[in-house]
């Protein structure tokens, strides 16, 4: 897809007009987007600008902030750390002092470690790191920092409650981890191998694969070894076309056996794992769905489907976020990060699906209920379905935040 970077309010305007949305007034409250809008991992990036042009249109549709409208300035990170460190001096230099990044984890880093320096060196201008996608652990950690907020559930929260589930299911004897290798990757083979270990030490590790992020254009080599292993299911945090051309690749070669992922809903995941025909065998972690049936949460889908050409609203997490930002701001009575983001730490919210949440302030880790879905051909009371397939995500399990709760070994230093 081509690269799009949207620096001006028109240009925000014309991607708004594009969505079928109001065009937001020029406004001094800048959020900058920063992910990838060119490569491979396009979709994923060009769907979430979707997802936070629909949320500042509501809430300027609310007032704003403080009297203030809420403008979105994007910039393409081509998944690269060195680029996310350019586009986020590129959104200050514009006037963003909120940067919003979560594709991957590399870039994460980058953007934590530039907006802990920019901080540091320019007291009364700080900016704020609200991170909706990566989910290294570390990052709420020993990398743990006052200027980062994470609405995503880290890897290890994830694996907690797919371990968990997959403890209870006794057909489970031989995995297969495959993940992308980088810190992400790293980080879910890692809780893999020992959260398996804890809790179903009868499981076999048959196989332990890194591939290269984002540059594998056929994974049939990698699927023979799956095959040739013996596994009955496998587990991978691979996103964007490395979960969508691996499960392509399975389809090909009639790979039987189950799945489990982090992100098999994403762009292509869906049209892949109808090809691949394995009805309720193939399994993601998420903190929702379109078909949890809430009269909120269908008339939200329903809405944004319309807007946005039938794709589904794969981030509950981005409303978390931008509905928090702005009370915070809000309740505050100012846009200042150093102030707002006192605001945040603590915060407890009501979701979507009526469920309590909050952000720790020990960490700044988000904590919500999770769940275990699987993808399945549609049937009552299931509503939406996936890229056109006829099959859409069904709940398998509904994972307490309590289950989740992981400990943190974050030592945050607050700002004088």
């Amino acid at each position: 897809m081509p690269t799009r970077r949207y620096g001006t309010g028109l240009a925000v305007a014309a991607l708004a007009a594009g969505l079928g949305l109001a065009a937001p007034a020029w406004s001094q409250v800048k959020v900058a987007f920063i992910d990838p809008l060119s490569g491979a991992m396009a979709p994923i990036g060009e769907h979430g600008v979707k997802h936070f042009q629909y949320m500042i249109e509501k809430i300027n549709a609310k007032g704003g902030v403080n009297g203030q409208k809420m403008e979105l300035i994007t910039f393409d990170n081509k998944l690269s750390p060195q680029e996310t460190v350019i586009a986020a001096q590129k959104a200050i230099d514009a006037g963003a002092r909120i940067l919003t990044l979560g594709n991957g984890s590399g870039a994460a880093a980058a953007m934590i470690d530039f907006v802990n320096k920019h901080n540091d060196r320019n007291p009364g201008k700080e900016v704020i790191y609200l991170n909706y996608a990566a989910v290294d652990p570390a990052f709420t950690n020993d990398k743990c920092s006052y200027w980062h907020f994470r609405w995503d559930a880290h890897s290890d929260i994830k694996m907690q409650a797919l371990t968990s589930y997959m403890k209870g299911k006794p057909n489970i004897k031989k995995v297969y981890l495959i993940n992308q290798d980088y810190s992400f990757g790293h980080a879910v083979r890692k809780a893999a191998n020992e959260m398996l270990k804890a809790k179903r030490p009868d499981v076999q590790i048959v196989g332990d694969e890194l591939h290269p992020l984002a540059k594998i254009t056929d994974f049939a080599p990698y699927v023979a070894k799956i095959k040739a292993s013996g596994a009955d299911s496998v587990i991978t945090g691979n996103w964007g076309s490395d979960i969508a051309l691996l499960l392509k690749a399975a389809a090909d070669a009639n790979l039987q056996v189950d799945w489990y992922t982090y992100y098999a809903g994403g762009a292509g995941g869906p049209t892949a794992i109808k090809q691949t025909g394995l009805k309720d065998r193939i399994f993601t972690i998420v903190e929702g769905t379109a078909n949890i049936n809430t009269p909120e949460n269908y008339a939200w889908e329903e809405d944004f489907r319309k807007k946005s050409a039938g794709q589904g609203w794969w981030y509950p997490r981005v409303r978390n976020q931008m509905e928090m930002l702005a009370r915070a701001m809000n309740e505050a009575k100012s846009n200042d990060p150093k102030v707002f983001a006192e605001k945040l730490r603590g915060m407890k919210f009501k979701n979507i699906y009526g469920q309590d949440t909050y952000m720790r302030a020990e960490d700044h880790q988000f904590f919500q209920d999770m769940y275990i879905e699987v993808f399945t051909p549609l049937a009552p009371p299931m509503k939406f379905d996936e890229e056109n397939t006829g099959w859409g995500w069904k709940t398998a399990a509904r994972v307490p935040m309590g289950e989740t709760d992981v400990a943190t070994t974050c030592k945050m230093a607050k700002p004088s």
